[in-house]
């Protein structure tokens, strides 16, 4: 793949059945889980620090993805941590933050360095989780800077396996038409 670029010669990792869109561009030291899938024109640079993508994660176009720099203030900087079975909407920006499992991020959410957000959470699209900030399991947050509007119903819960799911689908339908 032509767009899997090294950065001091690490290429990224990718695992099974993994769909990357030719128009998406990931260098350096990324990895990639099972099943997931990387849309058009998603950026992503493992270059000062790494980036690990779970199993069944989608991440949707126009997307960017990087990390912190180590530095004597922060000797570990801030690697992007993405779990498993979530869904990262169009435009998001990540960087530098840890995501749990069953996520939903909404388009053009902004995730900042040192946020960590626990498993089973809908991010509003355009909300701003500023650095460092907990989010907790369970609850939708939204707004600039973002807060804590209430606690997911069950449907909703449901509803973030049901997108890891589907994007399963749709990514397994676009590497049959383009194989």
């Amino acid at each position: 793949m032509k767009n899997l670029k090294s950065y001091n010669d690490i290429l990224p990792t990718i695992y099974d059945r993994v769909y990357v869109d030719e128009s998406a561009v990931l260098y350096g030291e990324i990895t990639i889980g099972d099943d997931s899938s990387i849309w058009p024109m998603v950026a992503a640079r493992g270059d000062v620090n790494y980036i690990s993508i779970g199993k069944r994660t989608n991440v949707q176009d126009g997307s960017v993805l990087h990390v912190t720099r180590k530095s004597n203030n922060n000797p570990l900087g801030n690697p992007l941590i993405i779990g498993d079975d979530v869904t990262i909407g169009h435009k998001a920006m990540l960087h530098g933050c840890k995501l749990g499992n069953r996520i939903l991020v909404g388009m053009g959410a902004i995730i900042m360095d040192g946020a960590e957000v626990g498993d089973d959470v809908f991010i509003g699209a355009g909300t701003l989780v500023p650095p460092n900030k907990k989010l907790e399991s369970g609850f939708l947050y939204v707004g600039n800077p973002m807060k804590k509007a209430r606690p997911l119903k069950q449907v909703e819960l449901d509803f973030l396996t049901v997108s890891a799911k589907n994007y399963v689908l749709l990514k397994d339908e676009y590497i049959e038409q383009h194989s």
